[in-house]
C-alpha cells in the first residue's frame, strides 16, 4: 500500500510503503520494444542477437529504435515519472499504455489486462472509462464551450447530458475554473487551457492518468502553480499517474519514482533520492550533476554508528537535513536516529558538515 505525504519543505509528495502490505501493480511494461520502419522485424532481430546500435539499425535497415527493451511497473496511486531529452523515447513509451502505438515486441499489462490482446471494443472501453490523458497541446475544440469540452469524455461513456454537465462543472471547480464553463477556449490563457485539459481527463474519474509533458510549454511560474494543483488533485483523488517530462526539476518535484531514458533505453529507475544520491550510470550522474543533494539527504544517509547516552533528541531515518540541523543548533551534541524502537545510529555536527562539504565539492566539480 502507498501512503502519500506532503513534504512542505521541498514542495513535493513522498510515498511511504506500508510494511507487509503488497502494493497493487496497476501498469506493467515487460521488455517493450518499438522500432519504426518497414523492416522492423529484421532490425529487432539484429539488435537482440548482434547488439546492433541505433545508428547501425538506421543505416542497415532504415529503421529507428524508439524504445529498446523497456521494463517497469507502476504501483497503485503512484506518480511514475518518465524523463529524458528529446528523442529519448519517453513519449513513445506512454503511448503504448493505452495502445495508441502498437509495440514491435513486448507486453503491456494495465489493470490486469494484456492491452495488446484486447478487442477494439474492449480497448475503447479501457480508454473511455479507465484512462485519462493530458497532452502538452491540450487540443480543445474551439467551437465547444469549456464545459462541453470537459463533459465530452462522459458523453462518450453514454452518460446523459445533465449528469455529464454536472460532473464537468465539479471538475472545473477542482482545478480553479468555477464560472468559466460557458466561455470558449480562445478566451482562456495557456495555463487556463491546461487546467481545462486536466479537468477533462479527471472528469470521468479514471483510475489512471497519462500526462505527456502537460506543463512544459508554460511559463515557469504558471508551470509551478499547475504542478501544485496536480499534486493536490492527485492526493485527493488517489490516481495512478504516468507523467512524462524532459525537466529534471519537475520530475524530482512531482515523481514518487523516476525512470530516466536515453536512446530508447531506461538507464535507471528509482526515487528522487536514489537518482540524485546513487546514480547507477555515467549518463545519470551527468544528468543530475546540477541538482543539490542537500534537499534529498536524510538521517539514514549521513548517520554513523556509535554509543548513545543521555537525554538526546530522537529522529527517524527519513528526517531531512534541515530538521537535523535545527535540532543540533539547540545545543545537543548529536541526534539519535531510531527506526521504531531500534537505535540505528546517530547524527552530529560533524556528519552535517561533511554532508554540506560533499555537496559543495560536488557542485564545484561540475561547475
Amino acid at each position: 500500500m502507498l501512503t502519500r505525504t506532503l513534504d512542505k519543505k521541498i514542495g513535493r509528495f513522498s510515498v511511504i510503503r506500508t510494511p507487509d502490505v503488497p502494493s497493487t501493480k496497476t501498469i506493467e511494461c515487460r521488455n517493450l520494444w518499438k522500432i519504426f520502419g518497414g523492416r522492423s522485424a529484421e532490425a529487432l532481430k539484429a539488435v537482440q542477437t548482434a547488439n546492433v546500435c541505433k545508428d547501425e539499425a538506421l543505416e542497415r535497415f532504415g529503421c529507428v529504435i524508439g524504445v529498446a527493451d523497456a521494463s517497469f511497473t507502476v504501483l497503485e496511486r503512484e506518480i511514475f515519472c518518465i524523463m529524458g531529452l528529446s528523442g529519448s523515447g519517453k513519449s513513445t513509451v506512454v503511448r503504448h499504455i493505452n495502445r495508441l502505438i502498437e509495440p514491435t515486441a513486448g507486453q503491456v499489462i494495465v489493470l490486469g489486462q494484456d492491452v495488446m490482446s484486447l478487442t477494439h471494443r474492449a480497448l475503447r472501453e479501457l480508454r473511455a472509462r479507465k484512462i485519462g490523458m493530458v497532452f502538452q497541446h491540450v487540443a480543445l475544440w474551439p467551437h465547444k464551450s469549456i464545459a462541453q469540452n470537459v463533459s465530452f469524455p462522459m458523453e462518450v461513456q453514454g452518460k446523459d447530458i445533465a449528469t455529464a454537465g454536472a460532473a464537468a462543472q465539479e471538475a472545473l471547480s477542482r482545478v480553479g475554473l468555477s464560472g468559466w464553463g460557458q466561455r470558449y477556449p480562445d478566451e482562456l490563457s495557456g495555463g487556463m487551457q491546461q487546467r481545462v485539459g486536466l479537468a477533462r481527463a479527471m472528469a470521468a474519474d479514471p483510475e489512471i492518468l497519462l500526462m505527456d509533458e502537460p506543463f512544459s510549454a508554460l511559463d515557469p511560474l504558471i508551470r509551478r502553480d499547475l504542478q501544485n494543483e496536480f499534486l493536490r488533485l492527485s492526493q485527493e483523488n488517489a490516481k495512478t499517474t504516468v507523467f512524462i517530462t524532459h525537466d529534471l526539476e519537475e520530475a524530482m518535484r512531482v515523481g514518487d519514482r523516476i525512470a530516466i531514458m536515453k536512446d530508447g533505453r531506461i538507464e535507471q529507475i528509482g526515487t528522487p533520492e536514489d537518482i540524485v544520491l546513487r546514480p547507477e550510470t555515467d549518463y545519470v550522474s551527468r544528468f543530475v550533476s546540477s541538482i543539490s543533494t542537500l534537499r534529498f539527504l536524510s538521517a539514514s544517509e549521513i548517520l554513523r554508528q556509535g554509543e548513545v547516552a543521555g537525554d538526546m533528541p530522537i529522529c527517524g531515518p527519513r528526517t531531512p537535513l534541515p530538521e537535523l540541523l535545527a535540532m543540533l543548533t539547540e545545543g545537543a551534541p548529536y541526534v539519535v536516529v531510531k527506526n521504531g524502537d531500534e537505535v540505528v545510529g546517530r547524527v552530529g555536527v560533524a556528519e552535517v558538515i561533511t554532508a554540506l562539504q560533499g555537496d559543495l565539492n560536488r557542485g564545484s566539480s561540475h561547475g
